[in-house]
């Protein structure tokens, strides 16, 4: 069924969710030399300030390169580092520093410094922006399916701070990104192919699931559920609606080949050549498809129910979600999309557990299927719409439970060592968090201690979340 709702642009439910998931998601921070920070770090720079791809002069503090004949590159797909472009153009002209004005090293606070400010500056002005977005139209997509406004809100913040969405919202890893990117385009479909469409949402969706790709090129794989969805939709149009959609839909997604093929041309002087193709420290990578084969049993044990890194640890809110997918599947009315969700959960999994390198090195969490996670909380959303008063104190006090647990991961450790068989209890609690060792926007730049930065973010994520409530139990007084 479909709600009696204000435009997305007007509830002030959706701007509060969207405020809420990006200020806690800025407000925490991840370290810079991370290999898969750095090395996207390091293509940009070169990217701006060379007009080049090669990362020899940084080559040494990353283990995350490709090699060509003499020279290093970044291995990952280049969305990341083509979306930093702005944030470091900016920084460097406002700083009036470059990276060639610094001796690269690990030791050198200054060379930290200037490294560090500019990770920050992309994860909050990507990464989070587009973790607060998916959280809004989540929300929105939920609310309109259900027909409650309550279960949109709560499907939104079990995906935003309910999960390592949270935590990995704090990096430029590509896993929040791409986690986003799916769940707008599930929303632009959805709108896109119902009464209320416009040739806006199909660009949405195009650009979305284009650059979703661009990021990490798994995502060719986990978008297919929502291309399916998308076309399974479709068949209910006038033929030549239908048509309109589809080449307005592919030309906008065409964007992010364009600048796939620009920077291999690039980096590399041919089209026809990807980073991961020149992995330099991991064999692994050179099995099947870029270290991708067949998905194995006890990884996916692992992968959801495994000490180490298992999903259910890290967010045991999406315990609810299978129970309302079933839901919507049984309902004819909600069939279609039950089905996208289902799809859209498992996919993700399915390509981790056939990854070489499934347990993703050091993560909390497993950080390669985090792309499920959207149409998990779908699950939820619809879960709480039915749920009986008992069931929802019970699953209101998961989320609070899985808020709380992500906000230790996001503050204290997103990327536990590979080695640790207990990542959350050991590497994140006793390791990080029990001691203060936090990153916060405010013991980072504003000389507080770790502690008071943390009652910082609690302050005032307290009072959106007051503020939240209240607006959610307006809506359902007003019946929208």
């Amino acid at each position: 069924m479909t709600a009696s709702v204000v435009s997305l642009h007007r509830d002030p439910v959706a701007w509060l969710i969207a405020l809420l998931v990006w200020f806690s998601c800025a407000w925490f921070g991840s370290w810079e030399f991370n290999p898969n920070n750095a090395v996207r770090m390091f293509a940009t720079l070169s990217l701006v300030e060379h007009r080049d791809a090669t990362i020899d002069e940084f080559a040494p503090l990353t283990i995350d390169k490709a090699q060509f004949g003499d020279h290093y590159y970044s291995d990952k797909a280049p969305g990341m580092s083509v979306l930093s472009i702005p944030a470091v153009v900016l920084a460097d002209r406002v700083s009036g520093q470059r990276a060639d004005d610094f001796i690269p090293g690990f030791e050198n606070r200054d060379f930290n410094r200037f490294l560090k400010i500019r990770i920050r500056l992309v994860a909050v002005t990507i990464c989070a922006v587009l973790s607060a977005l998916a959280a809004m139209l989540l929300y929105d997509l939920v609310r309109r399916v259900t027909g409650d406004v309550e279960a949109g809100a709560v499907a939104a913040l079990a995906y935003g701070l309910g999960t390592t969405v949270w935590g990995w919202s704090t990096t430029i890893f590509g896993h929040a990104p791409v986690a986003a990117l799916l769940v707008i385009a599930t929303w632009a479909v959805w709108r896109g192919t119902g009464p209320e469409r416009s040739r806006r949402d199909a660009v949405v969706a195009g650009l979305a699931l284009g650059w979703a790709v661009l990021i990490e090129h798994s995502a060719l794989i986990a978008g297919l559920p929502v291309a399916g969805f998308a076309l399974w939709r479709l068949r209910a149009l006038p033929r030549a609606d239908a048509v309109r959609t589809v080449v307005v839909a592919l030309v906008s997604g065409t964007s992010a080949l364009v600048v796939l093929l620009a920077y291999n041309l690039l980096a590399f002087g041919t089209v026809f050549r990807l980073g991961y193709s020149g992995v330099t420290d991991f064999a692994g990578m050179q099995e099947g498809l870029f270290g991708l084969t067949y998905p194995k049993p006890y990884v996916l044990y692992e992968l959801i129910l495994g000490e180490r890194r298992g999903m259910l640890w890290v967010a045991p809110i999406l315990i609810v979600a299978p129970f309302g997918l079933a839901m919507l599947v049984r309902d004819p009315a909600t069939r279609a999309v039950g089905w996208l969700a289902v799809a859209g959960a498992v996919v993700p999994f399915l390509i981790n557990a056939s990854y070489y390198y499934w347990d993703g090195g050091n993560a909390t969490g497993p950080r390669h299927a985090l792309p499920a996670v959207g149409f998990l909380c779908i699950g939820i959303g619809a879960f709480w719409a039915r749920a009986t008063r008992w069931s929802r104190i019970a699953v209101a006090a998961l989320l609070a439970g899985s808020v709380t647990l992500n906000m230790a991961i996001a503050s204290a450790e997103i990327t536990a060592p590979q080695n640790e068989p207990r990542a959350l209890a050991v590497a994140v609690f006793r390791e990080r968090f029990d001691p203060g060792y936090l990153r916060t926007v405010a013991d980072e730049w504003l000389s507080y201690t770790p502690w008071q930065g943390l009652a910082i973010w609690a302050f005032i994520a307290g009072v959106l979340t007051v503020a939240l409530a209240v607006s959610v139990r307006q809506a359902r007084a007003e019946g929208r």
